[in-house]
């Protein structure tokens, strides 16, 4: 029986500790993606879109330049690859696999002098999220419109794949494109998503603590010190912003991670609205807290879900292990978004 993820509960109420968080509270719904098949209809994570067949697939128009250390590979190759080292876990490879595996990735000779790859005209886009209204309640659509639907450039633009977000009514939508085009390379490996279906969770979070008052952060601080100490490996700096402030993983609303770099105003460049997180697309599931304390459960007593720090069901990486949140203007979800990487 598919019993759906649970997030255990926080070890602290930090808001009866500290009322001053009460305030932020906001609400974000955990994606829990997991490998799959989904269909048109359903809520995923690299799955196929509800597209129109009449409405032209979205291309990327920008240069697409890639060094010559990393060399793009065809989605089809990458899929490929993955498909072989699936089927042959456990066991050592065919000669026909390791073959075929040379073949998408010659060996390398020493120093690397690759050419540079050049790929002239538009670059169509890949499918990265579909979430319908009715399965991820932290979404906020435009009047009429109940499916987001998220693409991306399979290239750095410059340093993080270009994204494209589309508000639509799924019940106007009645001839579906079946095959979109693809793009004839990706920059990395893991700007290809895996096809995953979403078992979502709505929870509660508050702000990174860079984001709070100097005062709080010092309280914060000083009342992590004991608590932490009932946690293996755990830095009382870090215990707040591990365990108790926001989860780690995709996820709908709530409030961005500052990891790499520190919080900056964003406002809207159409009313100048302060903006919001709209969506986080994560490398790992995981924080870093050492007891993996944001890890799902199915129910109690059967052990975690899967979701350890390196389980990856997206197959997809930002950066080196790193989160692109895509923050959205609360006033109206139609004006321009912007991407960051934390």
């Amino acid at each position: 029986m598919n019993v759906a993820p649970v997030t255990p509960p926080r070890p602290v109420d930090v808001a009866a500790v500290f009322p001053q968080l009460a305030p932020l509270a906001r609400t974000a719904t955990r994606l829990h993606p997991r490998p799959g098949a989904p269909t048109w209809h359903d809520s995923s994570i690299g799955g196929p879109l509800l597209w129109p067949a009449e409405e032209p697939w979205p291309h990327c128009e920008e240069p697409h330049v890639v060094d010559g250390i990393n060399p793009a590979r065809s989605p089809a190759d990458l899929r490929l690859e993955r498909r072989i080292f699936a089927a042959s876990h456990g066991r050592d490879l065919t000669p026909e696999e390791r073959e075929t595996l040379e073949r998408i990735r010659p060996p390398r000779t020493y120093p690397v002098r690759l050419a540079v790859q050049s790929y002239d005209g538009p670059i169509a886009m890949l499918p990265v999220a579909q979430l319908y209204v009715r399965d991820v309640p932290d979404l906020s659509p435009p009047e009429g419109k109940d499916l987001l639907q998220v693409l991306w450039c399979p290239f750095d633009h410059p340093i993080m794949p270009r994204t494209l977000l589309f508000w639509r009514s799924a019940a106007a939508v009645t001839d579906i494109l079946d095959t979109p085009p693809e793009p004839p390379a990706v920059q990395f490996d893991g700007y290809l998503p895996e096809p995953c279906v979403l078992e979502p969770e709505q929870i509660t979070e508050y702000p990174d603590h860079l984001e709070l008052s100097e005062e709080l952060q010092e309280q914060l601080k000083q009342w992590s010190v004991p608590q932490e100490a009932a946690e293996e490996d755990m830095d009382p700096d870090t215990y707040y912003d591990c365990v108790l402030s926001n989860a780690p993983g995709w996820k709908v609303g709530g409030w961005p991670a500052w990891d790499s770099t520190d919080p900056s105003p964003q406002p809207c460049s159409e009313c100048g609205t302060g903006m919001e997180v709209l969506m986080t697309v994560a490398t790992f599931e995981e924080g870093d807290d050492a007891g993996n304390s944001w890890s799902p459960y199915p129910h109690p007593g059967a052990g975690p879900y899967p979701g350890h720090r390196g389980y990856n069901a997206t197959g997809i990486q930002i950066g080196s292990g790193y989160r692109q949140h895509l923050f959205l203007c609360p006033a109206n979800p139609e004006h321009p978004h912007i991407e960051l990487m934390t």
